[in-house]
């Protein structure tokens, strides 16, 4: 059987658009700075509006851009990376910790939830929601689901709710010794509260990290975050950080 030669495709007028517009970003915008309409971007490369769009979504696709409803185009944030398989096991919370407490409500878990921490169905558990925000833009969501059990001492704490009684029943929380944690992680559709939270449209790509951390021989918290897919990237190592980095190319550890 003979071999049949290719010939050479030339690189389509949208891709090459692709590669000056990143060019672009890198020497001539900031992060969170607002593009030019697509007009005067168009006339600027003297490319028809169609190509234009193209390009553009193929840099929102990677992660250069972003579309924000009622503001336009802007240069995306660096993306986050998100450690996974790492042996540096802590409790959220502890330093050096990027999330920001937002919340603390005690209520009855979702079923698998409340299945995974083996409590009753119905038996309340603490739920600290926490978020992430890199360069003014939320990237990432989390629930925290906490049994009473875990934190017991909570009597000196007046605040029913709120961020004072989140960083409480963490404090609480890291007076257990750590054990293990294990985590993992699915690609989803960010929920209608997901997508509020994140500044998405429902149903945007998000990655969603699950981790269980066990202590005293059972599951002592149960965290579920959800990270926008277009702001983050997984990584995997030893070292359990997650880095903000500050570059397209920068590697994450």
């Amino acid at each position: 059987m003979g071999t049949t030669q290719l010939e050479p495709v030339p690189e389509p007028k949208y891709w090459h658009l692709r590669t000056v517009l990143s060019e672009a970003l890198d020497s001539e915008f900031s992060v969170g700075e607002i593009l030019p309409n697509e007009r005067d971007l168009a006339a600027r490369f003297g490319v028809a509006r169609a190509t234009l769009r193209q390009a553009l979504e193929q840099l929102e696709l990677e992660g250069r851009l972003q579309r924000r409803r009622g503001v336009g185009t802007t240069v995306a944030p660096p993306r986050v990376g998100v450690a996974v398989g790492t042996q540096r096991h802590t409790w959220p919370g502890t330093a050096g910790d990027a999330w920001q407490p937002v919340d603390c409500t005690l209520a009855a878990p979702p079923a698998p939830v409340a299945e995974a921490l083996g409590t009753g169905r119905d038996e309340p558990v603490h739920t600290v929601r926490r978020s992430r925000v890199t360069h003014g833009q939320p990237v990432a969501a989390e629930l925290l689901y906490i049994p009473q059990t875990s934190v017991p001492d909570l009597s000196a704490i007046d605040a029913p709710s709120g961020p004072a009684r989140a960083r409480a029943v963490l404090r609480e929380l890291q007076r257990l010794e750590l054990d293990h944690q294990d985590s993992a992680v699915e690609l989803g559709s960010a929920r209608a509260d997901d997508a509020r939270e994140l500044d998405r449209l429902p149903g945007a790509p998000v990655l969603v990290v699950t981790t269980r951390y066990t202590a005293e021989g059972r599951t002592a918290a149960l965290s579920t975050a959800t990270y926008r897919a277009d702001t983050c990237r997984l990584t995997f190592g030893d070292s359990g950080d997650v880095e903000i980095h500050h570059g397209p190319q920068t590697q994450a550890s």
